[in-house]
């Protein structure tokens, strides 16, 4: 532990091959060291491929992750296998325990990246031959993807631990941090990778993160504490990026090549299709998993053309059900990546930035870009603060549904998890917070207390 990081094994620098365009390197037949895959610009840039691999193969972020187990939890998905996985049944009911095992792997998913994150960061804090362009680079994005992963964790479970190193006997004995604590750790890792991560891109695919993606998910956890004002000044730098330019045709936010994409997630095997593309699908018979629920269907307006281009309608019999159809390949993929950012999400947070400070009329336009395009009417002026904030709620829904988990994210920014108590009977106010995994406890008692309700 004390000479060696960790091994990196030679099929974890293999992850390189699942992005295009990253360099080749030579590799031992078995495993190499810290020390060798730090003292090389090629190893240590394919290092960190490897987390972001890891991050598209099991992690929160991961398009058949999050999406669809707060998709679920909430009222966007209904879930029609009931012997399948009983811990999404649990989580569809609202009936979720601190056994639950598809909440432990979400948990134990994000601490596994988080770990190959500060592995890397390590071996760049030993590294004497990495260049400190190299080093700065590496450090920004790792640092932006472990804030990632730790907001992720914190949303779901409110007090964190945050394990920083790779030691093993102080990992298995971290306590929580508090909520608030946490944000502001957060902020102060997004602000450094801000200083040192490049604005341009490193790969034309945006499948590696940039400065802006560090500047939107600063503006995130500004929002997450009510810091409006904070949150407006990052987001507009964004809006004001020649980088992106707003996507007006609805069949085109979806292609990897788009522009208004802030970073996205390449599939692990070349033509594969997206995990959501395959997880989501079902087609002339009942649905077996996922399907979306009424209750989203209803929030569309007739001639709102997201329904017609982003749902797929099924019917068997006299029966019809709803699937999510916004990545549209499953197999001979060439355009399509899984989409963790976008401009969207940029504009949704500065309309809703805005109206928090009344600023209506700034507001404003945000909010109606995605109407716009969406084909329904305009918010105009006079307008109440309070409706515009619904309003935008609602535009939060119906452009984000089962995408990275937006939609309980959304609710609880908003203070208005209550409101799926019209859809969901179970649901309980303590259930804002999932419970901390029983095993963890277990291995961990400094864990304890466990969350309020479980």
């Amino acid at each position: 532990m004390k000479k060696y990081i960790t091994y990196l094994s030679l099929g974890t620098l293999f992850l390189i091959s699942s992005c295009e365009e990253m360099l080749e390197v030579d590799l031992p037949q078995n495993q190499i060291s810290s020390e060798q895959v730090f003292s090389d610009k090629q190893t240590a840039y394919a290092a960190l491929a490897g987390l972001y691999s890891g991050l598209y193969d099991n992690s929160p972020l991961s398009g058949d992750n999050a999406g669809k187990l707060l998709g679920v939890y909430t009222d966007d998905l209904n879930y029609y296998s009931m012997t399948a996985s009983l811990g999404t049944v649990e989580l569809f009911n609202n009936t979720q325990r601190a056994n639950n095992t598809v909440i432990a792997s979400y948990w134990s998913g994000a601490y596994q990246q988080v770990y190959v994150a500060n592995s890397i960061l390590d071996g760049l804090a030993r590294s004497t031959a990495l260049s400190s362009a190299d080093k700065d680079q590496i450090r920004g994005e790792v640092l932006l993807i472990r804030s990632i992963l730790f907001f992720y964790l914190q949303q779901s479970f409110g007090d964190i631990p945050m394990p920083s190193v790779i030691d093993y006997r102080i990992n298995q004995n971290l306590s929580k941090k508090s909520s608030a604590d946490v944000l502001e750790l957060l902020r102060s890792d997004l602000l450094e990778s801000i200083q040192i991560i490049r604005n341009d891109y490193r790969h034309t695919d945006r499948i590696f993160a940039n400065r802006k993606v560090a500047e939107l998910m600063l503006a995130k956890v500004y929002m997450a504490q009510n810091k409006w004002s904070d949150a407006e000044a990052l987001l507009k730098t964004i809006v004001q990026s020649n980088l992106y330019v707003f996507q007006n045709d609805i069949t085109k936010v979806f292609t990897k090549s788009s522009t208004h994409v802030l970073w996205q997630l390449k599939p692990l095997i070349s033509a594969d299709g997206t995990k959501e593309a395959i997880l989501y699908y079902f087609a002339n018979a009942a649905p077996t998993s996922f399907a979306l629920s009424s209750d989203l269907i209803n929030s569309f307006s007739s001639v709102d053309i997201r329904k017609q281009n982003w749902i797929a309608e099924v019917k068997v019999g006299a029966n019809t059900w709803y699937r999510t159809d916004k990545y549209k390949l499953r197999s001979a993929n060439t355009t399509e990546f899984s989409i963790i950012f976008r401009l969207e999400e940029v504009y949704l947070l500065l309309a809703e930035a805005l109206a928090q400070q009344n600023k209506i009329v700034e507001s404003l336009p945000y909010v109606n870009a995605t109407r716009t395009r969406a084909k329904i009417s305009v918010l105009t002026q006079p307008i109440d603060r309070s409706i515009l904030l619904n309003e935008i709620l609602l535009e939060w829904r119906r452009e984000f549904f089962t995408e990275t988990g937006h939609r309980f994210f959304d609710l609880k920014r908003f203070g208005r998890l209550e409101d799926l108590k019209t859809t969901k009977p179970n649901w309980a106010t303590y259930q804002a917070l999932w419970p901390l995994p029983e095993r963890e406890i277990l291995m961990n008692p400094n864990l304890n207390p466990q969350n309020n309700g479980y």
